[in-house]
């Protein structure tokens, strides 16, 4: 196969070639050299916070179960019976001491084990001494500051050297609160018809914002000036915006929020009450861990992408979002609002406002996104004849900003680098 991936250094030039988006042979090897060999996000620890919770997952094409049993350890099981292959929890989440196929009627303790008895001419005396009847681990389950994920591949890096300078980020989220974080309700779970990798591209893609969600912006501006006394909005890749490569295909895009944000960022549209509260929630986070990092904590955004595909926007709200493609056109989208625990209720609401009214999929944005993706989907069709996207811009700048694809041209390196993709040094 030529080479998915056209680059020149030196003339700052980045091309991907559309086969990536619409070659169902790409989509084959991203299934072994990438959803079987990564880092999964599969959870939260407040998903699980009880012993005996658990919530079923399909991550990267497989279906699991994540829990904790009785004695509090966390587990990955492959949801699937060992007797005849029927997925054993049919729940999305649940509290339970053990799990029982509906199929045969096999049942297992939560920590696994088969617990089902049979009658001694059954099944020899000897049988599931090798474990065959117990429920399936995951290769590799792994946590850095709650956030867990699994690992297909048993001979992977640890989790601590595939997140790399990602682990700074995560430590800004989990930083939030003294209390630790928390994932808000069930999740959004919708689907659009477009390849995976675009929505890796917009979740960091700051050039697009002006223009893809002007109404949002225009919405935004009027609360802003109808509420009085607050600094004008910070045009998108201005004030000091970056975009920063973390490391293995990880990289995010940092700048100063236009909104507020309801860690401890006031705007006047929120009225005097709400300042109190955020001045108090700002005092505590100076106190716990510095002004400066407090400063960053509460008045900048970020969005992040851990290589493959998990999304941490840390923007008006906290969206945690992970996608899988069913096909080369289609994917499914789960995502989550995560916030403080033990957080008062009107900053909650206000968190969960900004959630629903921006980044949920009935929201101001994400349906400008799904129509945006859609559509490059659609003109992928050209392919054959128009073949390449450009992801250039701010190439030859030394530090590019929010608004420029140095963001996603560190998601490609990786992606081309575990594919074996050939990337060749000029253009053809």
């Amino acid at each position: 196969m030529s080479p998915l991936i056209r680059q020149d250094v030196e003339r700052g030039y980045f091309r991907v070639s559309r086969q990536a988006f619409v070659d169902p042979d790409v989509l084959t090897r991203e299934r072994d050299a990438i959803f079987s060999r990564c880092w999964l996000y599969v959870g939260h620890e407040s998903e699980i916070a009880q012993p005996n919770d658990y919530v079923t997952r399909s991550v990267g094409g497989r279906e699991l179960i994540f829990n904790r049993d009785r004695s509090g350890a966390v587990n990955g099981f492959f949801n699937t019976c060992p007797h005849r292959g029927a997925i054993v929890a049919r729940e999305n989440k649940g509290n339970a001491l053990g799990f029982k196929c509906f199929y045969h009627g096999w049942a297992f303790n939560n920590n696994g084990a088969f617990s089902t008895r049979f009658a001694p001419e059954i099944y020899p005396a000897d049988f599931n001494a090798d474990g065959c009847a117990n429920l399936v681990k995951v290769p590799r389950l792994e946590a850095y500051r709650g956030f867990w994920f699994v690992n297909y591949d048993a001979e992977a890096m640890s989790l601590d050297d595939y997140l790399a300078d990602a682990k700074a980020i995560l430590d800004l989220v989990s930083d939030h609160a003294p209390g630790g974080m928390e994932i808000i309700g069930g999740s959004q779970d919708y689907c659009l018809d477009a390849n995976w990798k675009l929505l890796v591209e917009n979740s960091f893609d700051g050039y697009h914002a002006a223009e893809t969600h002007s109404t949002y912006f225009q919405y935004l501006a009027k609360v802003l000036s109808t509420g009085g006394g607050d600094a004008p909005m910070a045009p998108v890749g201005g004030g000091g915006s970056r975009a920063v490569n973390l490391g293995n295909g990880h990289a995010m895009v940092e700048g100063p929020a236009p909104w507020g944000r309801p860690i401890a960022k006031w705007i006047s549209a929120w009225g005097p009450e709400a300042k109190i509260e955020l001045d108090a929630l700002r005092a505590e986070l100076d106190a716990r861990v510095g002004p400066e990092r407090a400063a960053r904590i509460a008045t900048r955004n970020r969005n992040m992408v851990i290589f493959p595909n998990l999304v941490i926007n840390d923007i008006m709200a906290i969206t945690v979002r992970t996608f899988y493609p069913e096909r080369c056109d289609h994917m499914t989208v789960n995502s989550w609002a995560m916030g403080p625990i033990g957080e008062a209720a009107p900053v909650r609401k206000r968190r969960l406002d900004n959630f629903l009214e921006f980044l949920g999929p009935g929201g101001l944005a994400t349906p400008d996104d799904v129509e945006a993706l859609q559509n490059c989907q659609r003109g992928y069709r050209n392919a054959v004849h128009a073949g390449w996207n450009d992801i250039s811009r701010g190439m030859l700048k030394a530090q590019p900003a929010t608004d420029d694809e140095e963001q996603m041209r560190c998601f490609w390196r990786e992606w081309g680098r575990r594919m074996g993709d050939g990337t060749v040094g000029g253009l053809a």
